[in-house]
């Protein structure tokens, strides 16, 4: 388990930034955005994962020459996003390499590939534009969510393709808490983030909802409900004290019915609203009942708003 406090020594900004690229607008506006998170003198390696032709062709179409000419497309078409992403960067103060991961030579599939890329690079940091591959849509969608959040251990960067193209850094960001160690450590990841003219926000969101698995009265629980809250936003703030910008919290409450805390995060993010979302990957189940780890995910199929996700020291 973590050991975070708020008087934890402060993180620092991600040094190895690995980004996903591929020509899907997805992967255009992750870069766009991007350009204007990392910091100078870092390092960040676009990847470009071909999968194998057999995932785009029928089964008759497997003749050896039509084989080799699909993957050769597929190979071109990495290395013209890679250049183009080159190209979109655009960073002098940052040291820039390129990848191919070829799954026709090296097998598995696209979230394997950039798994084991992320770990023998070395990086803290993964980019990915949310709706990137189709292997990617499995993860974001949550048939491998929570393997991978499981498996990576550096912190992971979703970028949408709705959003629009970044002009500069993120000024407002939104970090959602549950008052847990890994929440804690999210929030200073985050706030690493900050300039003078940045406003950081933390909400807790109280889990009203009635379910039928529900066994005590929302009501009776609502004085706890409360209390967890407002520990969770007193350390929230001690944190966000120690930060240059502004700084607010809140204490939300889903509906209390056809509602969950998944939603009310992303609904506050988009009437904020947020530049930046940030939440850890892993939780603790209160009162309230959180639990970050399928909060996120749900969080991550949502969010029209770029989410940062960050996992516990020992993940």
């Amino acid at each position: 388990m973590s050991t975070d406090t708020p008087n934890s020594a402060p993180l620092s900004l991600p040094q190895r930034v690995l980004v996903a690229v591929d020509a899907s607008k997805a992967s255009q506006r992750a870069i766009d955005y991007l350009k204007y998170v990392v910091p100078a003198g870092a390092a960040v390696r676009f990847v470009s994962v071909v999968d194998t032709p057999r995932a785009y062709m029928l089964p008759h179409t497997f003749a050896p020459s039509e084989f080799a000419a699909a993957h050769t497309e597929l190979v071109n078409d990495a290395s013209n996003a890679l250049d183009g992403a080159t190209l979109t960067f655009g960073r002098v103060d940052v040291t820039v390499e390129t990848a191919i991961v070829d799954l026709a030579k090296k097998g598995g599939d696209v979230v394997d590939a950039l798994l084991d890329e992320t770990r023998d690079w070395h990086a803290d940091l993964l980019v990915v534009g949310s709706r990137q591959y189709q292997g990617l849509l499995r993860w974001v969608e949550g048939s491998v969510s929570e393997p991978l959040l499981a498996r990576t251990d550096c912190a992971i960067l979703f970028v949408p393709p709705g959003v629009e193209s970044a002009t500069h850094a993120p000024t407002r960001v939104l970090f959602a808490t549950d008052g847990s160690p890994i929440a804690a450590r999210a929030l200073r990841y985050g706030a690493q983030f900050a300039t003078p003219d940045t406003h950081l926000r933390a909400i807790y969101v109280i889990d009203r909802a009635v379910r039928l698995t529900d066994f005590v009265p929302i009501h009776m629980l609502e004085d706890a409900f409360v209390e967890e809250s407002e520990r969770a936003l007193a350390v929230a703030r001690q944190l966000l004290d120690e930060v240059p910008g502004q700084s607010s919290t809140a204490a939300l409450s889903t509906d209390l019915t056809s509602d969950d805390v998944a939603h009310t995060i992303v609904r506050e993010a988009e009437r904020w609203p947020a530049d930046l979302l940030v939440m850890g990957t892993h939780g603790r189940r209160g009162v309230s009942r959180w639990l970050l780890g399928s909060i996120a995910q749900r969080v991550a199929r949502l969010t029209p708003i770029p989410l940062l996700l960050v996992h516990g020291p020992n993940a």
